[in-house]
């Protein structure tokens, strides 16, 4: 079975809490306009009006040519990590996404990288984990790669 994984709670505290980015800066506060703000820890579209966090997230435990860093939305208030089997809403919003392998030493298998369609991304993660060295997959945006979540086998 596949799961979709969130930003852990400890790294949205440390963030909400004022703590550094993957860039050593403060995030940034902005106040979301609705849809467009995808929270990545409880995968869900930052409601019109509420304060946000802008940062630099790096989804990968060390820095390396190929642990990617880019933009990445967060709730400023503490929020519910999404958790579960359903498809978290800010999964719902675009027409396709962005997944590619990774291997157990955090860097990407060659092949695996696809732009699929937004029903088709979990059958299609079944596929890329067909390979054994596939440890985790990467969503991302089809259209400005920013990390959404990542996949895991359950």
């Amino acid at each position: 079975m596949l799961t979709i994984t969130a930003l852990t709670t400890d790294t949205a505290r440390a963030l909400q809490a004022g703590g550094l980015d993957a860039n050593g800066q403060t995030p940034e506060r902005s106040t979301s306009g609705g849809a467009g703000n995808p929270c990545r820890h409880c995968l869900r579209y930052i409601p019109e009006g509420a304060d946000m966090l802008i940062l630099a997230h790096r989804p990968f435990p060390d820095p390396q040519p190929y642990a990617e860093v880019g933009p990445i939305f967060l709730c400023a208030e503490e929020c519910a990590r999404h958790e579960g089997d359903a498809m978290p809403e800010v999964l719902q919003g675009s027409p396709d996404y962005l997944i590619k392998g990774y291997g157990q030493d955090d860097r990407i298998v060659y092949g695996t990288g696809a732009v699929v369609e937004a029903e088709r991304m979990m059958g299609q993660a079944e596929e890329i984990f067909a390979d054994p060295r596939i440890a985790y997959i990467h969503i991302r945006s089809a259209r400005n790669n920013c990390y959404q979540a990542r996949i895991d086998r359950e």
